[in-house]
């Protein structure tokens, strides 16, 4: 095996562990939010150092094959896209930090009617599934898997565009909810971003194993 190729298999490896623990980040921010456990909340704030730290050692080691081996064709696109995954990444552990934050500050666990009614529960076990997915696909290198994640983005920005809506209707006829709305707005539109930040990966995927640019295209052919 070609010393490039060792390293680029060695650099998969970093990125499927920083994927492994994004998601469990991601998961453990769900699960605290489910249960209002704030001591998972905190080890979900305190690992986002662990986080950053791999962010950074995957930029140095894409910059460090890119000088000693001057990467060509497949070889430069998996380089490209690994460093805008790893951005993405980076920026969904923000995501469950924040939430993270927001449990921890929170003061009392959040109406079981809010939940229904803004259908955050099933947005944030949707979201939670497409980073999953991009995971799979990134591993099995499996396109097909990778567009799935598109339809998922989909039912995320609907839940979030009728957020709104949702909570003005509620807000009337229970104005004593108003700080919870709040609280549960923000999250939503943290769940939204992490769809964008996964639909984003998917892009890379496809464009690392078939050379196309999707990003920006209205069809995701």
């Amino acid at each position: 095996m070609a010393q490039i190729e060792t390293e680029l298999q060695l650099l998969k490896t970093e990125a499927i562990n920083m994927w492994t623990l994004v998601n469990s980040q991601l998961s453990k921010a769900r699960q605290a939010f489910l249960t209002f456990d704030k001591d998972l909340a905190r080890e979900v704030v305190l690992k986002e150092k662990r986080v950053n730290g791999s962010e950074l050692k995957i930029d140095r080691d894409c910059e460090n094959i890119f000088a000693l081996f001057c990467p060509v064709a497949i070889d430069l696109r998996f380089l490209l896209a690994v460093l805008k995954i790893n951005s993405n990444l980076e920026r969904i552990g923000d995501i469950a930090e924040g939430i993270g934050k927001y449990i921890i500050d929170a003061e009392v666990p959040f109406s079981k009617e809010l939940l229904e009614v803004t259908r955050v529960l099933p947005m944030y076990e949707e979201a939670v599934n497409m980073l999953e997915d991009t995971q799979a696909a990134f591993e099995k290198e499996d396109t097909i898997l990778a567009r799935s994640v598109f339809k998922k983005d989909d039912f995320l920005d609907g839940i979030n565009r009728a957020s709104n809506k949702v909570l003005e209707n509620h807000l009337k006829e229970h104005p004593e909810d108003t700080p919870q709305a709040l609280w549960l707005l923000s999250i939503i539109r943290k769940l939204e971003r992490v769809g964008d930040q996964s639909k984003n990966v998917a892009e890379e995927i496809i464009f690392y194993l078939e050379a196309k640019v999707l990003k920006h295209s209205k069809k995701f052919a």
